[in-house]
């Protein structure tokens, strides 16, 4: 492996490497070797800026929540636009990538990660937990704006397009649903609540 060699934003690259290696792999191949091979590195730049791998694999599933962040904002401003089933088709899409589907077998698969996760994500799975929250919050705007009915529950209807929506991605070799396939099921879990938009 090259050594002395100096690495520009070395976080972002042994990350971008280790989702290179869950998308290609799957979460048993990821090891402080597979990645720092992967990112042309020496194996001591990773022990450099994490205290160990499990640190370095929290820090990865913390830096995917930190993008669920800043999806959750475009969901919620795209609300009161196009419609309530494409934004959420859009929302799914972007969410579940093969990288993100495999973060969650990484998570599911690994105790001490979980525990470490813990301090930020109590409950739930880390990363889903997070996007049940991005699309009970626009379900919760699109309600105030009128486009979903008064009484209907987002805290019933998030976890359920997420739980779905995972199912529909989670086959990490095979070939991702079209968005047709994702509109089909969007549609049928908020037919119920959906209406034009008052006025």
């Amino acid at each position: 492996m090259p050594t002395g060699v100096a690495m520009r934003d070395a976080r972002e690259q042994l990350f971008d490497a280790a989702e290179r290696v869950l998308h290609r792999d799957g979460p048993n191949a990821l090891t402080s070797r597979a990645v720092t091979t992967e990112a042309g590195c020496a194996k001591g730049v990773l022990h450099r800026h994490f205290a160990d791998f499990d640190a370095f694999l929290a820090e990865l599933v913390l830096d995917r929540i930190a993008r669920i962040d800043n999806q959750a904002a475009a969901l919620r401003d795209s609300a009161g636009t196009g419609t309530v089933a494409d934004n959420l088709t859009g929302a799914l899409t972007d969410l579940f990538g093969a990288v993100a589907v495999a973060i969650v077998g990484l998570v599911t698969s690994r105790d001490d990660l979980r525990a470490r996760l813990r301090r930020t994500t109590p409950t739930g799975i880390p990363v889903l937990t997070e996007a049940t929250a991005m699309i009970a919050s626009y379900l919760t705007t699109e309600r105030e704006l009128g486009r979903i009915v008064p009484d209907a529950d987002v805290d019933m209807l998030a976890p359920t397009l997420i739980g779905t929506g995972h199912m529909l991605f989670a086959d990490r070799k095979g070939t991702r649903p079209e968005a047709g396939a994702v509109g089909k099921v969007v549609t049928a879990v908020i037919a119920g609540v959906v209406q034009e938009p008052l006025g």
